[in-house]
């Protein structure tokens, strides 16, 4: 096996390393930040309505969020299921298509790591959230 293929094969375990990282060795920690912001904002509508935002925004810091790049659309996805299997238990209507988005913060996180934001956007596509932080 050559060099190159070597510090290939490497790479992607420092890369699977990262990821299990974020997601899966503190998966609580993220996912519970992301049910919170949901619950927090519900709206009942009516006893059989309760209406949560749709787009949700996690902030990392800038060097966790470079190392993340290759994969941050697997970490969105990952995410974005969790939270939508949440909102499926506790009956909870999307104010339109479910998305999170992972992006980078230029600003001073609240904890030294990431920041959950969310809102209401009945029309966005969940391939066109805007970026508020790029």
């Amino acid at each position: 096996m050559g060099h190159l293929k070597r510090w290939e094969q490497a790479l992607e375990r420092w890369q699977d390393g990262l990821l299990a990282k974020v997601i899966h060795r503190d998966p609580v920690e993220l996912v519970d930040a992301l049910r919170g912001e949901c619950d927090t904002h519900a709206v009942v509508c009516s006893q059989s309505r309760v209406v949560v935002p749709n787009a949700y925004e996690i902030e990392l810091t800038r060097s966790v969020h470079k190392e993340l790049l290759r994969r941050v659309g697997e970490v969105g996805r990952a995410l974005t299921d969790s939270l939508a299997r949440h909102g499926e238990t506790q009956g909870y209507e999307w104010a339109g298509p479910l998305t999170v988005r992972v992006t980078t913060s230029s600003a001073q996180l609240p904890n030294g790591r990431y920041r959950v934001a969310s809102r209401a956007m009945p029309h966005v596509r969940a391939d066109a959230f805007p970026s508020t932080t790029d």
